[in-house]
C-alpha cells in the first residue's frame, strides 16, 4: 500500500467516526428496560441519551427512528474466523466475517485464538496476521490444547494482553483434546489468573468410539455425525467439567450447551451455587437434527457442527432455559467451510470439517425464535444477545448498553419488517447458509459501529483494516468474593480440622504423628 493511499483511508476513517450522529424518535432498549429517547453519537461514544435532543454541530447525519427499536449492537462471544480446522481453513475471514456480523447487528465478536503445535504464542502472533483484515472490533479467547510449565508461564503473557478467557476441549481426540489431569491444571491455573475458563463439553474417548462404531456399521453420511455424538455424551462431560471446576474453585463458561442433557448440568449447578456460564448458540434453537438425514447429500453436510445440532425437543427445552436464566447468552460457534470444503468427508462423515454460519443471521434468528414466540421480552433479548457477554468478558458499560460513555455500537431495529434468509444474498463469503429459506420478522436497518454508520439501506460503507482489538481485563465479576471460597471442596472446619493429632499406639510414637 502507497503512503498516499494509505493516508486517505486514515482520513476517511477519521472522518466517518468524527460525523456526529442523531437517532431521533426511537425507542432505546437496554437490558434493564426500554423507553424513549434520541441519542447522540460524537467521537466514537454515545454522547447524549435524552428526549428531543436537537444537532449541536453543523452537519450532524439524522436518522429517523420512528417505529423502530434503539439497542445495543449485538455481541458474538463464540467464533471461529480464518481457523485451520480438520485440514480445512475456515473461508470467512477478520474482513468477510465482519461484514456478514454487521449487516446482522453484531458490533463486536470474541474469537477463538488456536495455538500453533500446542505454542501459545505462536497461535498469538498468527491470529494479530489474521486480525489485520478486520474492520470492527473484535476480542480473543485463547485454546489450551496441552500442559506444561511453558503452558502455565504463556497462560500469564496471554492474559497480560488483553485476554481473560481459556479454553479447553474436552473433545476430538488426539488433535484438541487435553485430558482431566490437564483440564483440573487449566482450572486451578485459570482461577489464579483470573480468567475465565471456558470448556467445549463432550466425552471425547466415547465420541471416538461411538464414530469408529457407526462407521463400522455402513454409516458413512452426515446422519453419523449426530449418531455417534448423543446428547448424553454432552450432558455427562458437561457435569464433569463442573464438578472439576467446583473442586479447583474455579468459575466455569461452557460454549455451545446443544442438549438438554448439558443445560440441565448448567442448571442444577446454578441451584447450588456455581459459578457457571451457560452459552447456547443460535443454531441450537432454531435447527433440528432431521437436517443431517436430507437426501441430499451436500445440504446435509451443512449442519455437521459439534456438539451436533439436537431434535426440536432439545431446542424448546433450551429456549425455555434462556428465558428462565438458566442459560445466559446466545453465540454462534461461526466456523463456515464451502461445500467444496465439506466434500472431503463425502465417504466418510467422520471427515467432514465441522461448523455452521450464524454472524449475520443470530440477532433476527433469536428475535423470531424468542422474541417474536413470546418467550423474551426485547430487553431480554439485549441481555442474551449483548449485555450479558459484555458482563461476563469484563467490558461493560464500555460495552452492551446504550449509555453516555459507552462505545458507539448501535443498531436500528425494525420489528415489523420482514425478509428471509438466502445464499444468495448473504455477505458471509460461504456458498451455502443452512438458514437458507428462513423466514423471518424483524430486522437490523442500521448499524452504527463505533460511531460509523457502517449498514444503513441494505449497503455496507467498510474499510478493511479498520477493527479495533479490545482487552478483556482479568478478575471479572464472576471472581468477586471468590476469595472468601474455599479452593476445594473439603470442609476442613468440619470435623475440627487438620492435622490430626494422635497419640501412641501401644506406648510407640508414629513417626508420622511427630512431624
Amino acid at each position: 500500500m502507497s503512503f498516499v493511499v494509505g493516508w486517505a483511508l486514515l482520513v476517511l476513517a477519521f472522518t466517518a467516526a468524527a460525523e456526529d450522529l442523531l437517532i431521533k424518535g426511537g425507542t432505546v432498549v437496554n437490558a434493564d428496560r426500554q423507553f424513549e429517547a434520541d441519542v447522540l453519537i460524537r467521537d466514537g461514544l454515545i454522547l447524549r441519551v435524552e428526549p428531543d435532543l436537537q444537532a449541536e454541530r453543523p452537519g450532524t447525519r439524522q436518522l429517523d427512528a420512528r417505529g423502530m427499536l434503539v439497542m445495543p449492537g449485538g455481541i458474538d462471544p463464540h467464533t471461529h474466523l480464518a481457523m485451520p480446522f480438520m485440514g480445512q481453513v475456515a473461508c470467512d475471514d477478520f474482513y468477510s466475517g465482519h461484514a456478514a456480523a454487521l449487516a446482522g447487528g453484531t458490533t463486536m465478536h470474541i474469537d477463538f485464538v488456536l495455538p500453533v503445535a500446542h505454542d501459545l504464542l505462536a497461535g498469538w502472533a498468527e491470529w494479530q496476521r489474521k486480525a489485520e483484515a478486520a474492520v470492527m472490533d473484535y476480542g480473543f479467547h485463547m485454546a489450551v490444547t496441552s500442559w506444561s510449565k511453558q503452558v502455565a508461564a504463556d497462560m500469564q503473557v496471554i492474559a497480560s494482553r488483553g485476554v481473560n478467557s481459556f479454553k479447553f476441549f474436552m473433545a476430538y481426540k488426539g488433535a484438541l483434546m487435553v485430558t482431566d489431569e490437564q483440564l483440573l491444571a487449566g482450572l486451578r491455573r485459570c482461577r489464579q489468573l483470573g480468567a475465565l475458563a471456558q470448556v467445549h463439553a463432550e466425552n471425547g474417548d466415547a465420541v471416538a468410539e461411538g464414530q469408529a462404531r457407526v462407521f463400522e456399521a455402513g454409516v458413512t453420511g452426515p446422519e453419523g455425525h449426530a449418531l455417534s455424538r448423543p446428547a448424553a455424551l454432552e450432558g455427562e462431560a458437561t457435569g464433569r467439567a463442573i464438578r472439576l471446576a467446583e473442586f479447583a474453585g474455579a468459575p466455569l463458561y461452557v460454549v455451545h450447551v446443544m442438549s438438554r442433557d448439558a443445560m440441565e448440568e448448567v442448571a442444577r449447578a446454578r441451584q447450588r451455587g456455581v459459578r457457571v456460564i451457560g452459552e447456547t448458540v443460535a443454531s441450537a434453537v432454531s435447527q433440528e437434527e432431521g437436517r443431517l438425514w436430507d437426501p441430499d447429500w451436500d445440504v446435509a453436510a451443512q449442519y455437521v457442527m459439534s456438539p451436533p445440532i439436537r431434535s426440536r425437543e432439545h431446542a424448546a427445552a433450551l429456549k425455555a432455559a434462556l428465558a428462565g436464566g438458566a442459560l445466559q447468552l446466545v453465540g454462534t460457534d461461526h466456523a463456515v467451510f464451502n461445500s467444496t470444503q465439506k466434500q472431503v468427508g463425502r465417504h466418510d462423515f467422520r471427515l467432514i470439517p465441522n461448523g455452521v454460519n450464524g454472524l449475520e443471521e443470530r440477532m433476527h434468528v433469536v428475535w423470531q425464535e424468542l422474541v417474536n414466540s413470546g418467550q423474551l421480552s426485547p430487553s431480554d433479548f439485549v441481555r442474551v444477545t449483548s449485555t450479558a457477554a459484555a458482563q461476563i468478558f469484563n467490558i461493560y458499560p464500555r460495552k452492551g448498553v446504550i449509555a453516555p460513555g459507552s462505545d458507539a455500537d448501535v443498531i436500528l431495529f425494525d420489528p415489523l419488517l420482514e425478509h428471509s434468509i438466502a445464499a444468495a444474498t448473504h455477505h458471509s463469503a460461504m456458498d451455502t447458509n443452512i438458514y437458507q429459506g428462513y423466514r423471518l420478522k424483524g430486522k437490523v436497518v442500521s448499524t452504527i459501529s463505533r460511531g460509523r454508520l457502517v449498514w444503513h439501506n441494505g449497503k455496507l460503507n467498510i474499510t478493511r483494516g479498520t477493527g479495533r482489538f479490545i482487552p478483556t481485563p482479568t478478575f471479572g465479576p464472576l471472581f468477586e468474593g471468590l476469595d472468601k471460597r474455599p479452593e476445594h471442596l473439603v470442609d476442613v472446619a468440619r470435623y475440627g480440622g487438620v492435622p490430626v493429632q494422635r497419640g501412641s499406639i501401644e506406648g510407640k510414637v508414629d513417626a508420622r504423628d511427630e512431624l
